[in-house]
């Protein structure tokens, strides 16, 4: 009997979560976690890990062939639609089962000052009639709309906090600090820094989860609106699941 191959996308918590979990199982998987490459130093999951991209659709489709995958796991960021893309259409093409494992969304509560946009474009414009001293958590490659040739010229009289695990890359705006870190993060802390560099609006994605949310907690708590940008649509056609279990009991079940 071919050893079943699972391939995890991941990235994620989640997907560090279910291959240790996968990999515990008696008769346990081969499980195989493909990562972007884009942290210099990632927290790597339990068993084989591949590094970098697959060269597009066609070219993970030819890997998952030549590795007799049985079953993909798409678990990277609710914000990599790329990715996701491309393995919807590598996984039609194969007729190898796929699974979109993606944490659910936030959700506002009372005291919230959302402002819900579309893109990080929508967000830049949004900021100079919110404040002028900005916290930034949207990631470390996704600083153009607020510092890029096409940017509004009403955003160089604003102040920038940018975080990410890795230092970010240009371009950058004028008036930026970066501040390296890996969450989860608390709500103490969170208040702490928002209230030394005196931050008066959040801008972030709906990544979901619990490791980034006491940010939330800190801005409501602050009375601070929060510029939240939407997640992009999901591939249609694609089943989800929305949790460890739901995914461990999908990968149990597929052939």
């Amino acid at each position: 009997m071919t050893e079943r191959h699972v391939l995890i996308l991941g990235g994620t918590a989640e997907a560090r979560q279910l291959a240790a979990e996968l990999a515990a199982r008696t008769p346990s998987p081969r499980v195989t976690s493909s990562l972007a490459g884009r942290v210099s130093q990632p927290a790597l999951p339990h068993g084989s890990v591949r590094v970098g991209g697959f060269g597009g659709a066609a070219g993970l489709a030819a890997w998952l062939r030549a590795e007799q995958v049985s079953a993909v796991v798409d678990a990277t960021h609710p914000f990599a639609d790329g990715i996701s893309a491309n393995a919807a259409r590598a996984a039609a093409e194969t007729g190898v089962p796929l699974l979109l494992l993606r944490r659910p969304g936030w959700r506002p509560v009372d005291g919230d000052r959302w402002i819900p946009v579309s893109s990080l474009v929508d967000a830049a414009a949004a900021l100079p009639e919110l404040g002028r001293r900005i916290f930034l958590t949207t990631g470390r490659k996704e600083l153009a709309p607020f510092a890029g040739p096409d940017r509004l010229p009403a955003l160089d009289r604003l102040w920038f906090l940018a975080r990410s695990v890795d230092a970010p890359e240009p371009p950058l705006p004028p008036n930026l600090e970066v501040l390296l870190d890996r969450g989860p993060f608390t709500l103490d802390g969170e208040l702490e820094l928002l209230r030394r560099h005196r931050v008066d609006v959040l801008v972030t994605k709906d990544s979901g989860g619990a490791a980034t949310a006491p940010k939330l907690a800190a801005a409501r708590e602050l009375g601070l609106p929060v510029v939240l940008v939407r997640r992009p649509p999901a591939p249609p056609g694609v089943p989800q699941a929305a949790d460890l279990a739901a995914a461990l009991a999908w990968c149990a079940a597929a052939r």
